[in-house]
C-alpha cells in the first residue's frame, strides 16, 4: 500500500503592475527583541545625506530564514558567474592608530 505524498500549495506571487524596483547600495540593520529591521539606503558619492529607501521588518525566524535563502541565491549566481569580488574592508580606527604601516609591494 502506498501512502498519499502530500504537496505544499503552489505560492501565486501577484506583482502589481505600478511596483517600481527601488535601488539601494547599503543596508543598515537593527533588532528588537522580537524584529529585525533592514533599512535599505541610497548612498550618494560627496553626499554626506544617504535616504532610506525601503524598510523591511521581519520576525527573527525569518530573518535566518531569508538568510538562508540570499545565501542559496548568491551560491547558484556564483556557479553561474564566478565568483562576486568584495572590496577590501575598510580599516577601523583602531587599526589605523594602533597596527605599524605596511610597507607597499
Amino acid at each position: 500500500m502506498t501512502t498519499p505524498t502530500h504537496k505544499p500549495p503552489q505560492l501565486r506571487l501577484e506583482v502589481p503592475a505600478n511596483l517600481s524596483a527601488i535601488y539601494a547600495n547599503a543596508v543598515v540593520i537593527t533588532q528588537t527583541h522580537s524584529e529585525i529591521f533592514l533599512d535599505f539606503v541610497q548612498i550618494i558619492p560627496n553626499n554626506p545625506n544617504a535616504r532610506v529607501q525601503t524598510r523591511i521588518a521581519m520576525t527573527p525566524a525569518n530573518a535566518k530564514l531569508f538568510l538562508q535563502a540570499l545565501e542559496q541565491n548568491l551560491d547558484r549566481f556564483e556557479e553561474k558567474h564566478g565568483e562576486i569580488d568584495l572590496p577590501p574592508k575598510p580599516q577601523s580606527l583602531a587599526d589605523l592608530l594602533f597596527n605599524p604601516l605596511k610597507p607597499e609591494e
